[in-house]
């Protein structure tokens, strides 16, 4: 990836640094859109920013603003009353706001002035019976795979979506994590983690994989309704986090989306535009990356195999080349083998 969002951020100076570093040539690293800390409601962790009315939204925006943020991330038990004031905030800064919600549905979301989405069906409860207003349910995961794609609750909110330009970004490879027995065990993603990383991980996918009765396999669904939204006409990108047991490692992670982004139905071409053209549209930067074309920034990833009849060949990357600069993929990985987890 040579052009990435940190999409919500524990250490937002941390990130402004790392940013500054690759900026200047210090380190080789992608463009990053740096976001600011998540801003949510009330909950029990600590790196969060909880706010409780729309001047504490405001206030915290125009600080983070003014810091160099460029985008910045709800999180799941943010107000609609809040979420409105954080948009409105951003948008006057001319930045955005993206979300992985709970407490507030993607409808009402979009009422609110969201520009894009984390995370597709799973962070949508706004199907889950007996919700209430800015309140968060638990997650249902066997009500996802009884969700019918065709209704016209599902079919509002794509309209909706697309009516008002917001979004969606999928992370099946995050998600996939949960289905016991899934991924297929790969050793370059073992080799990639720390050693108390991967204890860690192989531990918790082992656990997942006991659960005799998992409502996981049906509800990942959360593929079609990921295909349904771009075939609706929505803007779909993809990407990766690292959230739920640490088994979609960055860059890899990516990778695996291919192979999922084609399980849902997407052609290869259509699955290589989520991953490249859709995300930097979404980030506003399609003038000038994105898609190979004349007089475009010459960002180019070099693949020694054919994705598009193999779909495994994505992950057979030999160079990545950032403005017209040349990485060597394979000394890059090397040169970050076993930090996954510790930087």
């Amino acid at each position: 990836m040579t052009t990435i969002r940190t999409t919500g951020s524990i250490s937002p100076y941390s990130e402004i640094w790392l940013k500054g570093q690759i900026d200047r040539s210090e380190i080789p690293g992608p463009r990053m859109h740096i976001s600011g800390p998540y801003i949510t409601g009330p909950d029990h962790v600590v790196e969060r920013k909880h706010i409780t009315t729309p001047e504490e939204a405001k206030r915290v925006i125009d600080y983070w603003a003014n810091e160099g943020a460029t985008w910045f991330k709800v999180y799941t038990t943010i107000s609609r009353a809040n979420l409105a004031a954080v948009t409105a905030a951003a948008h006057a800064h001319g930045l955005k706001v993206t979300g992985h919600l709970c407490s507030v549905g993607y409808r009402e979301a979009v009422a609110a002035g969201i520009d894009a989405l984390e995370h597709g069906l799973s962070a949508n409860l706004e199907y889950h019976p007996g919700k209430l207003p800015d309140q968060c349910p638990n997650l249902d995961w066997a009500g996802y795979a009884r969700l019918d794609l065709s209704s016209a609750a599902v079919q509002t909110t794509f309209r909706e979506m697309i009516a008002m330009g917001v979004s969606m970004t999928s992370t099946l490879a995050v998600i996939e994590n949960f289905v016991p027995n899934r991924p297929p065990l790969e050793q370059r993603t073992l080799d990639a983690m720390s050693a108390d990383v991967r204890k860690e991980y192989l531990a918790s996918r082992e656990q997942i994989a006991q659960v005799s009765d998992s409502p996981m396999p049906a509800a990942f669904k959360l593929l079609d309704y990921d295909f349904a939204f771009m075939k609706a006409g929505g803007l779909l990108a993809a990407g990766v986090d690292p959230t739920g047991n640490g088994g979609a490692v960055p860059g890899f992670g990516d990778q695996r989306n291919y192979e999922l982004l084609l399980e849902a139905g997407f052609s290869p071409a259509d699955a290589i535009r989520v991953l490249s053209a859709n995300g930097i549209k979404v980030l506003g930067q399609l003038r000038d990356l994105g898609t190979v074309e004349r007089g475009k920034i010459a960002d180019l990833v070099v693949i020694n195999g054919d994705p598009a009849t193999v779909p495994a060949d994505i992950k057979k990357v030999s160079i990545v080349f950032k403005d017209g600069v040349g990485f060597d993929s394979a000394k890059l990985i090397q040169s970050v083998k076993g930090l996954v987890g510790v930087r």
